[in-house]
């Protein structure tokens, strides 16, 4: 692994390039981070950006609406500031910048931007308005990880809030750095052990199995010890394959609500978690107490952040004169016990831990788009594919940005690759050609997600491979070409990069449908690299760009706008993140109709003859 200062040298290139202003520094920094570590973008969440001056305490702003459909029950308003390089100084910057942000909120700053008033606006009627659901997230982004001392000024600025704004207020931290161990510990396990006790009652139950029941006291010790010694608390998680949902899931709102009501129950309740480590050193003056070497929760992910959340809220408050209720409360948490595995599998356990994390978490249903990493496909995929189209094939977060700063590092090192694919994103570009669901691509993530509907629906597929993936690499580099996506020029493209995808797509098969061809999943993903091979997959790009801005601008016959569907909603964002887009002629006539016609007009005037020869060549 590289070291961190060259990492985050090459993470913060894209930050600075170009000479941007300081508040411009700020927002590219909140804007990747966010990005990298929170994996929010404008497709699937309201990103709003303050000015620098009047920016009262914000300089980023994310709107999560609740989405009962994924699970997730709540709004959630997520609060970036953004403190780069030399503009964080340590816990007097989080105490000032808090204190500004929390008079934005209380309504006693005036000097606001007319960006950052429309926004406190909107928080201050979300804040009068909250349910028990709702959350309002302040998160602290800096380059390194915040000291123990630091997390301390943060965790008294979660209480303030608190007594300010009641439950509905947390904080989080997050840095390059933290990035930067989640990349570190791609292995099994990375280079500096962490070794942290727990206290529970365990039997061996052969060389690497051994089970028994902790408190849930204990386990909240051993969470927090872990959270001091590593600075993140996330890390102990890296390689479950769910991560913590957060109190917006259903199931974590039912694990806290026993704990509150029924703590001495937990233990009948709930499966209890799985731990796998290095090793395990047994105390030789305590049977009850052990310490676990490099240890990763792979089961029990959202049991054990629920138990965090209850105690961290209910013991770690403060107040010096407990309530009788809170005192029996504690009586009876001391009665609270999970049960425990704690699986052994060695320094060389990448094997025994990935089966164990795919087996214990098998009635798990959604799981993070980080953890392709954890996919056999995708680690053979990966290799094959960057050796075959010498593209590297990014299927852990910040790969890539270590990648670069290993070619800068080693100038002469083999291979050396120019450019990069995002597991996660091909598979939504593979969803919207090849799957014609560009509206579930463009408007949702969790679908893609190891054990998401639709990454089980492609990699199942019997011929999808390392071909699919570069073709899928290929449409979105056609539509990168073009301008698609954030930032775009034109404002027909700044929401339609997955609809572009679409139509090319459906071009190329049109192709193969009027030569005779086969035209499956794999002969369109052959077709589309023969086309690029042959300098003709621009010829393709240009009939399908020529669509999209068609049916994107308002006036023209058979536009987007004057479809009957759009003018029921009178929303163009649902509209185009809609299931139904493009799959029928009921939500969406008249792209289809210009579809249609395209098909023909794009049979007369494109070099079709050569288009065939090039893709029989290949095949």
């Amino acid at each position: 692994m590289i070291p961190f200062e060259d990492f985050e040298q090459q993470w913060l290139e894209e930050v600075r390039a170009g000479e941007p202003s300081t508040t411009e520094l700020g927002h590219r920094f909140a804007e990747k981070i966010l990005r990298d570590w929170h994996e929010i973008d404008a497709s699937s969440s309201e990103i709003i950006l303050c000015d620098g001056a009047g920016d009262g305490g914000i300089d980023a702003a994310i709107f999560i609406k609740e989405d009962l459909a994924e699970g997730v029950e709540g709004d959630t308003w997520i609060l970036v500031q953004s403190k780069y390089g030399t503009a964080y100084s340590g816990g007097e910057t989080i105490s000032v910048e808090a204190q500004k942000l929390f008079a934005t909120l209380e309504g006693k700053r005036d000097s606001l931007s007319s960006m950052s008033k429309e926004l406190v606006d909107r928080l201050r009627n979300f804040i009068a308005n909250s349910g028990p659901k709702d959350r309002l997230e302040y998160v602290l982004a800096t380059n390194r990880k915040l000291s123990p001392g630091e997390q301390e000024y943060l965790q008294n600025i979660k209480v303030i809030g608190r007594s300010k704004f009641d439950w509905l207020f947390d904080v989080d931290a997050v840095s390059i750095e933290t990035i930067y161990n989640k990349l570190a510990e791609e292995d099994a396990f990375g280079p500096e052990k962490i070794n942290v006790k727990l206290r529970t009652n365990v039997a061996s139950a052969g060389d690497i199995l051994l089970i028994g029941a902790a408190k849930l006291t204990d386990i909240y010790k051993f969470m927090n010890d872990y959270r001091i010694m590593s600075g993140d608390l996330d890390l102990l998680y890296e390689k479950n394959v769910r991560k913590f949902l957060g109190s917006k899931k259903k199931v974590n709102k039912g694990i806290e609500q026993t704990i509150e009501s029924h703590p001495e129950r937990f233990g009948l309740y709930n499966n209890g978690i799985t731990i796998v480590v290095e090793d395990v050193i047994r105390s030789s003056t305590d049977d009850s107490e052990v310490t676990l070497v490099n240890p990763f929760i792979v089961n029990g992910c959202q049991t054990t952040r629920s138990i965090w959340s209850v105690l961290q809220r209910r013991l770690n408050s403060g107040g010096s004169a407990p309530t009788p209720e809170q005192t029996a409360w504690e009586t009876r948490l001391g009665n609270a016990v999970a049960v425990t595995k704690i699986v052994v599998v060695g320094t060389e356990g990448d094997e025994l831990l990935t089966e164990t994390t795919r087996y214990t978490n098998s009635q798990n249903t959604v799981g993070e788009k980080d953890f392709i990493a954890l996919e056999k496909d995708f680690r053979s995929w990966a290799p094959a594919f960057n050796s075959r189209f010498g593209v590297f094939l990014e299927i852990q977060r910040g790969a890539w940005e270590a990648r670069k700063a290993y070619q800068r590092q080693h100038p002469l090192a083999l291979p050396k690759y120019a450019e990069s694919a995002n597991a996660f994103e091909l598979l939504k570009a593979y969803a919207a050609g090849w799957l014609c669901e560009p509206g579930i691509a463009y408007g949702k993530n969790p679908p893609f997600a190891p054990g998401g509907t639709l990454f089980n629906k492609i990699v199942n597929e019997p011929e999808f491979g390392v071909e699919s993936l570069y073709a899928a690499h290929l449409m979105q580099k056609l539509a990168t070409g073009y301008g698609f996506g954030r930032g775009a020029k034109q404002p027909t493209r700044g929401q339609t990069r997955y609809l572009f995808i679409m139509v090319a797509v459906d071009l190329v098969k049109d192709i193969l449908i009027n030569s005779g061809s086969g035209y499956g999943s794999a002969s369109i993903s052959k077709a589309i690299i023969a086309l690029d091979k042959g300098g003709l997959l621009n010829e393709i790009g240009e009939a399908a760009l020529q669509l999209v801005d068609d049916y994107l601008t308002d006036g023209n016959e058979d536009c987007l706008f004057n479809e009957s569907e759009f003018n029921k909603l009178k929303d163009l964002n649902a509209f185009l993140k809609s299931d139904k887009l493009g799959k029928g002629d009921e939500f969406s006539p008249l792209l289809r109709t210009q579809m249609s016609v395209t098909k023909k007009s794009f049979r007369k005037s494109a070099p079709i003859a050569k288009m065939r020869q090039v893709i029989s060549d290949y095949n």
